[in-house]
């Protein structure tokens, strides 16, 4: 693969986000509309920040340090990042309108345990862990997929994930989800 096919393949990527955040911002609406309570917005920006920083630097490490193509990790890394963005859109459809890019419940509504969401808790996050490692690894970005990996836990572990899980379950009625704590 080609620098010049890479850097197409990662500003795709740049618009499919851009597409998360035209369909989160709808989601946010809906549900702002009916009552939504939102969380942890202080993690938020370095995230964003992160995710962008991702895709920036896919490019620059590849152009600047000319990291070569090697097809016996391109081509697998770049199907793992394609099952990377079938995963995320799975549970973009699963959870419908409760799905966003930000931390914003709706009080009452039963936990989502369908779809991915039936194996594991949060599946959309192992699908953003994924694509961190598998997208600068198409082409041998691998300072950019060590670096994104480990901030990317930091901030998963350390913020996002414990709001979330505090969201929902302030938010979730006991009596509607006995199996939560």
């Amino acid at each position: 693969m080609s620098v010049v096919l890479y850097a197409v393949l990662v500003l795709a990527t740049g618009f499919e986000r851009l597409a998360e955040l035209v369909v989160s911002a709808r989601h946010a609406r809906w549900s702002f509309a009916r009552g939504g309570v939102e969380s942890g917005r202080g993690h938020f920006g370095p995230m964003v920040l992160l995710h962008t920083g991702l895709l920036v630097a896919c490019v620059v490490e590849v152009v600047a340090l000319d990291r070569p193509f090697l097809p016996w990790l391109g081509w697998p890394m770049l199907v793992l990042v394609l099952a990377s963005q079938g995963l995320r859109w799975w549970c973009i459809g699963t959870l419908g309108p409760q799905w966003n890019t930000r931390v914003i419940v709706v009080p009452g509504l039963s936990l989502v345990r369908r779809g991915p969401y039936r194996w594991i808790p949060h599946p959309n996050y192992v699908a953003v862990v994924l694509e961190g490692i598998a997208l600068p690894l198409v082409h041998s970005a691998w300072i950019t997929a060590v670096g994104f990996t480990v901030l990317n836990a930091w901030l998963l572990l350390g913020f996002r994930i414990p709001a979330e899980e505090r969201a929902l379950e302030a938010a979730v009625e006991p009596a509607q989800d006995p199996g939560r704590r």
